[in-house]
């Protein structure tokens, strides 16, 4: 086989013998041969990172390099113990959160799979066997191949135009340009020092069909195609909305952890005189602030979910982050068509020109439908053609075919072209939209506004329409376009009614429930829309429905809602969806979709069905709780026992916990807290959007810190009355494995009663984080009593002492029962 490195600069028969085949494609033992040599067509993917790296690539998550610089500064003071337990943490974490990346990915790779293109290729048998077109994976094209091209499908290889009938492409991709260019089988003069890309007869893999259609050679394939060479360079994401806001938490908390050491030696060397003595205790109480586990449960909780959502409802999350976008999304923008009904459209009634039913307008609408179909190579007829020839029966064939030009969104348009009944002459037959069909007629004002009268008529009983055109031409060889469409003589209107999916009234209904927002963008007339809306049930302003949209307008009606605030996710399976796909938070695609709309997508569904988004979104708002959870507790908690130790810190002659006591609790809590990415928060969760706002978050977290605080220093108040001896509160040892135990058991209880949308009412079971807190408490009544305690300095406490934590854990538990009733976490109504 020669080189195919110049082949795009011969004609198309020139092209073909460069690369050893022709017109009727490669045989199965050729192709089989050239995949053998040339190798898969894939772009090479980055290598799975090894454990070594991701754990390396762990460390520079801002909690975890705040930790190891915290661990290394107790090492140069030779506070040893505290450095272990620093430095173990920090192993801990990185292997914690590396495990998880692994099996995320793993996971990612295997779903990938779910939603793998394929391309329409032309191959034989054997060398005398007919040629057939049949789909095969994208993986397994090789160069020689020729394959086919209708809309909405990715170009997927190099390829060089054979034929092709009104084809634009957008290689927005490769090229930054944001308009579909126009291409052409036949080499033009003057290009050719342009660059690659502006050459008409040449696509790229990575570019997606806008409209018309074509027959090509694979001129490269994998590694060796310019998309491929284009991803060399690094590729970086725009963060989402998710990762802002736990960035945002994030750095608040780093730089009060930043703070918390210098102020404690300094008010520890202004009150006590105890200077740098206390260093290994302030660099505990900084640790004691930071949330170790966040980057595991957030991965894990993601995860999880994801692999479910495969799992069960066959729903491919492609980014991770987009699970929780999902949870938060509070409005939901669709298409009726498929969605709400059904996508097979039925044949109502065929009007003439004067209102009266006429069949030779289904004829011809019927024939433009066939010759569209054949002459243009679209790989399936669209609904409204499928309807057609269902309706109109066996048309077409008693025609000879001459040209098409295909159906594009902007245009709104279809012409078929076929041998005219007089000597001579071509029939354009134009069927479309009819304010596009009239507009290219040869008709007055009166007679125009008579025939929008009627199809106004038509359309407000809820019906969509179709109108119908044709010219009379003289024949000709050069091929016809869009320019050709005009001078028309209207012929008249098909009209169509659509059946209701079955299911949609109860999903819609159930995604209201949800507190989502719908909003239904149609390029449909306003009627045909309100008639679905009517029909599903639905009250005047529940859901707002926008007609008449374009691309462009989808795009920008997304857009508008997300500047007002809101979180937008968007389903659509067509190419004029792919603006609004990528403008949306969350793009959702069924598997069935057009390949360049599955590709801008985040989500990927089985099929188009509102039920798999309602269960997309109660996983993304289960997982958002989990991890919401997470945040509230860790960071409240942590926040309390910080201020508390502050003060009783200056308050003491002593100080209130020894680092390596305040190092192990901070162990045992973030122990118990893996729990959270395993847990099933309560039904609450799903009664609105999941959304971290870093504002109202601090908020929060300040407002049930000062109490846990509160409740610390009470137990410090009763242990200071309580211990008695020369100096009052003596017992360091007694002292420290008190409140050990107190700090625990009211971090088991944050659990209990702070977990989001969950009640220890609710549910019988008490699930993982249930069980969880039942061992924390364990922790710490049994851990002072037990060798390690006493090697930690503690020791075991006498009956007295623990009926004296009771009452004040029962206290404290109370007043959380009451600010969290005040704060409104487990209610419908906020």
């Amino acid at each position: 086989m020669a080189s195919d490195a110049a082949a795009h600069r011969h004609t198309p028969l020139q092209a073909l013998r460069q690369l050893d085949t022709g017109p009727r494609g490669l045989t199965d033992p050729e192709a089989a041969a050239r995949l053998a040599a040339t190798g898969e067509n894939t772009v090479p993917r980055r290598r799975t990172p090894s454990w070594p790296r991701l754990f390396l690539r762990a460390l520079r998550d801002p909690f975890t390099a705040v930790l190891l610089c915290l661990g290394l500064v107790s090492a140069l003071v030779a506070s040893w113990g505290t450095a272990a337990v620093i430095l173990a943490l920090v192993a801990v974490s990185c292997v914690l959160r590396a495990g998880g990346e692994h099996r995320a990915d793993r996971s990612l790779r295997g779903l990938r799979e779910l939603v793998g293109s394929t391309a329409c290729v032309l191959r034989r048998a054997d060398a005398g066997a007919p040629v057939r077109a049949r789909e095969i994976p994208v993986a397994e094209l090789v160069p020689g191949d020729v394959v086919r091209l209708g809309p909405g499908d990715l170009v997927p290889a190099d390829l060089r135009l054979l034929r092709a009938s009104g084809l634009t492409v957008h290689q927005a991709a490769l090229t930054g340009e944001s308009a579909p260019v126009a291409k052409a089988a036949v080499e033009l003069p003057g290009v050719a020092d342009e660059g690659p890309f502006a050459q008409p007869q040449l696509c790229f893999q990575g570019s997606g069909v806008v409209s018309g259609s074509a027959t090509a050679v694979v001129l490269a394939t994998g590694a060796r195609t310019r998309f491929a060479a284009a991803q060399d360079g690094p590729v970086r994401r725009a963060a989402s909305a998710f990762d802002r806001s736990v960035h945002g938490i994030s750095w608040v908390l780093i730089r009060f952890m930043l703070l918390t050491p210098p102020l404690v030696l300094m008010a520890n060397a202004a009150l006590r005189g105890r200077g740098l003595a206390t260093l290994p205790f302030a660099v505990a109480v900084a640790v004691g602030l930071t949330p170790e586990m966040l980057p595991v449960i957030v991965t894990t909780c993601l995860a999880r979910g994801s692999a479910l959502l495969a799992r069960t409802h066959g729903v491919v999350v492609r980014r991770l982050p987009a699970l929780h976008d999902l949870g938060a999304v509070d409005i939901l923008c669709l298409d009726k068509t498929g969605t709400l009904t059904q996508d097979r459209p039925v044949v109502e009634r065929v009007l003439g020109p004067d209102g009266r039913d006429d069949p030779d307008v289904l004829n011809l609408a019927a024939v433009a439908a066939w010759w569209t179909l054949q002459l243009a190579e679209v790989p399936v007829p669209d609904a409204l053609d499928e309807a057609l020839l269902e309706a109109a029966g066996s048309v077409g064939e008693e025609y000879d075919g001459i040209g098409a030009v295909p159906f594009d969104p902007v245009r709104r348009l279809a012409t078929a072209v076929v041998r005219g009944e007089a000597l001579g002459t071509h029939t354009l037959i134009v069927k479309g939209a009819v304010e596009d069909v009239l507009e290219r007629c040869a008709l007055d004002g009166v007679e125009r506004e008579r025939l929008l009268s009627l199809a106004e008529r038509e359309a407000g009983s809820g019906l969509r329409l179709l109108a119908v055109a044709t010219a009379e031409r003289p024949a000709r060889a050069r091929a016809y376009g869009p320019a050709d469409e005009r001078g028309l003589v209207f012929r008249g209107l098909v009209t169509f009614h659509d059946a209701l999916n079955p299911d949609a009234p109860e999903a819609l209904r159930a995604l209201l429930d949800l507190g989502i927002g719908v909003r239904i963008l149609t390029g449909d007339h306003p009627a045909t829309a309100a008639r679905v809306c009517r029909e599903l049930g639905l009250a005047p302003g529940e859901v707002r429905v926008a007609a008449r949209c374009t691309p462009q307008d989808k795009a920008r009606a997304v857009a508008a809602l997300r500047a007002a605030g809101h979180t937008v996710g968007f389903l659509g399976d067509g190419l004029n969806d792919v603006p609004a796909l990528r403008a949306a938070d969350v793009g959702i695609a069924p598997r069935a979709a057009v390949d360049v709309a599955r590709e801008a997508a985040d989500v990927v569904l089985a099929e188009k069905d509102l039920a798999a988004v309602r269960h997309a979104v109660t996983a993304g708002r289960y997982s958002g709780a989990n991890i919401a959870s997470y945040l509230r507790i860790t960071l409240s908690s942590n926040l309390g026992n910080v201020i508390a130790m502050l003060a009783a810190g200056l308050l003491l002659p002593f100080l209130p916990m020894l680092p390596a006591q305040v190092l192990a609790q901070n162990l045992c809590f973030d122990a118990a807290q893996l729990a959270f990415a395993h847990d099933r928060p309560g039904t609450a969760v799903l009664c609105r959007p999941t959304v971290l706002r870093p504002r109202a978050f601090l908020t929060f977290i300040t407002g049930f810190g000062v109490l846990n605080a509160v409740a610390d220093l009470a137990t410090f108040g009763v242990l200071a009355l309580a211990l008695r001896g020369p100096d009052a509160v003596d017992d360091e040892a007694l002292f420290h494995s008190a409140w050990f135990t107190e700090n625990l058991l009211t971090q088991a209880l944050v659990m209990l009663l702070l977990r989001t949308g969950r009640s220890l009412a609710e549910g019988r079971r008490p699930g993982p984080v249930g069980w969880a807190a039942v061992a924390l408490a364990a922790v710490g009544v049994l851990l002072p009593l037990s060798p390690l305690g006493g090697a930690l300095g503690m020791t075991g406490l006498a009956l007295p002492y623990y009926v004296l934590l009771a009452a004040v854990l029962g206290v404290y538990a109370l007043a959380l029962r009451g600010l969290r009733s005040i704060s409104g976490l487990y209610s419908c109504a906020t």
